[in-house]
């Protein structure tokens, strides 16, 4: 992978008329050297960050600039896993979709030797991929379990990649390298649950641990002195069963607690809720698992929304009548796999990830819009994290 490549779609400018476009950028970025003349820099970016940054991209290129400097409070975007639409082969590229720009970039690979090899596609699952299952937790992405070949957990450790710097960091290892696991966040603390190590362990498919990401210290920010201070997963409260480890599994972070579905779609399933601070299980409420059809995300730990994956529903769920409430129906939602919300927005990954579809759920109407994917590729997953910080080479082509 080349992190200095950008993904373009269908709508991509001509090369005479990118030609153009680039000399007329390098013209504005010689005229505007100051952020707003006859004023200090650091007086005039106070100004500044109360405007919308969509409204400073398109003014000028030292305010655009600005947009994507350390010092400006990062706006959200879209991170996703890609695979080639039409290749059989094991590839997958790591992405991100910035909305002022509206471009596809690709994040730098992680420096990892030999590289990462996650299996996709397995002849024993001719019908399905293999999943890969990430986080996003404290603005970071976090990869934290695959399949590599043969059938194997493909991760000893997670894979942690931080937006605002543009690095990789590797988490602690873990105690049981595992897939096909429950995975999810909860008060800024990373859980996996239940899952297949090399081979179906009973007391692997029970087992629970966590990562409180605060006592995190890895070989960036620490000594080796300290390095064993909190840089562990830690052993909780086990499940009942291994009924959980069926599926790649969301656990969706709600509340203080973990809820979490055994079985995708409309098939018989099974619901279960941890509750992060007594370290304690107990069965999902009967309106809630009913009414869990598909995907499912909450936001900022408060309000869950679900895609009813057959009728393409939106709901969100309401804790006091136990029921789900419809927001909007759409052709396009169904099919959906994958769903993250924050700011806001809920993004869901359309059938067959060929789209991501975003959803203004705080407008008094309800909203939706569709990123496209870039050509060739389709979405395997989706996460709502701040902005990618651009290298100076690349803001001065935008």
């Amino acid at each position: 992978m080349n992190n200095s490549i950008t993904i373009t779609t269908a709508a991509a400018a001509t090369a005479a008329g990118a030609t153009v476009k680039r000399q007329k950028k390098l013209d504005q970025y010689h005229e505007y050297q100051c952020l707003i003349p006859g004023l200090p820099d650091d007086i005039a970016q106070i100004c500044l960050c109360h405007v919308q940054p969509s409204a400073l991209y398109s003014v000028c290129h030292s305010w655009r600039r600005l947009v994507y400097s350390p010092s400006f409070s990062p706006f959200l975007s879209i991170y996703s896993l890609l695979k080639p639409s039409k290749s059989e082969e094991n590839s997958v590229e790591f992405a991100n979709f910035d909305p002022i720009s509206a471009k596809w970039n690709l994040l730098p690979p992680p420096p990892l030797n030999p590289p990462l090899r996650l299996l996709l596609r397995h002849r024993s699952f001719i019908s399905r991929h293999l999943p890969i299952q990430s986080v996003s937790v404290s603005g970071k992405f976090i990869l934290l379990a695959a399949t590599t070949d043969p059938l194997l957990p493909a991760l000893s450790r997670p894979l942690v990649f931080n937006p605002l710097t543009r690095k990789w960091t590797s988490g602690p290892r873990f105690a049981n390298p595992r897939r096909w696991c429950a995975t999810g966040v909860s008060r800024g603390m990373v859980y996996v649950a239940s899952g297949i190590g090399s081979k179906y362990n009973p007391e692997v498919a029970r087992s629970v641990e966590k990562w409180d990401l605060k006592s995190n210290c890895t070989e960036y920010n620490c000594n080796h002195r300290d390095k064993n201070k909190g840089w562990k997963w830690e052993k909780m409260s086990g499940l009942k069963d291994g009924k959980f480890s069926r599926e790649a599994i969301e656990a969706v972070g709600w509340r203080g607690k973990l809820c979490m579905v055994n079985v995708k779609g409309d098939a018989t399933k099974e619901g279960i809720i941890y509750d992060v601070g007594s370290d304690t299980w107990q069965e999902m409420p009967e309106g809630m698992l009913m009414g869990w059809r598909g995907p499912a995300a909450a936001m900022e730990e408060e309000i869950i929304y679900t895609v009813d994956e057959s009728k393409g529903a939106l709901r969100k769920y309401d804790p006091g009548s136990d029921s789900w409430i419809m927001i909007l129906e759409n052709e396009i939602l169904r099919g959906a796999q994958h769903m993250a919300a924050a700011g806001g927005r809920v993004c869901v990954v359309s059938g067959g990830g060929d789209g991501i579809v975003v959803v203004d759920v705080v407008a008094e109407l309800p909203s939706l819009v569709v990123v496209e994917t870039p050509l060739g590729f389709q979405v395997m997953d989706v996460h709502i994290l701040p902005r990618m910080n651009q290298l100076d080479s690349e803001s001065r082509e935008n």
